[in-house]
């Protein structure tokens, strides 16, 4: 396997990863359709696709993270707005949380690899 595609996979994976929490991210800002997440998460550089996304709003719909309405456009067919529940609201405080010491502990990772590859430069 090329490396460029190695680390495309990775990048796919890390990115999956942290879909459900880029959710709940966009909507606690307010609520949304599907197409519009879809969108918000592009111009972030989180590629999502609607295959990907739909299974997942069920899901978190399911788990009380989220909920919908109906809602006339004026551009066609009503569109299933997507709002963030009391319940996610709560699931995006722990996931920020966790957010954060997944940070801290990489950069801390990424920190002592930096000091060992500059004292072994160093002892050169």
């Amino acid at each position: 396997m090329e490396t460029n595609t190695i680390v495309e996979n990775s990048r796919t994976q890390m990115r999956r990863g942290v879909l459900e929490y880029s959710i709940l991210l966009v909507l606690r800002s307010g609520d949304e359709y599907a197409s519009s997440i879809i969108q918000k998460l592009k111009d972030v550089d989180i590629i999502v696709v609607e295959g990907t996304l739909y299974p997942l709003l069920i899901r978190l719909k399911n788990l009380g993270l989220l909920s919908y309405r109906w809602e006339e456009s004026p551009q066609g067919p009503p569109r299933k707005y997507y709002m963030i529940t009391d319940k996610g609201k709560q699931q995006l405080e722990e996931l920020d949380s966790t957010w954060q010491e997944l940070v801290r502990s990489i950069d801390s990772i990424r920190s002592g690899a930096q000091m060992q590859i500059a004292a072994a430069e160093n002892n050169q």
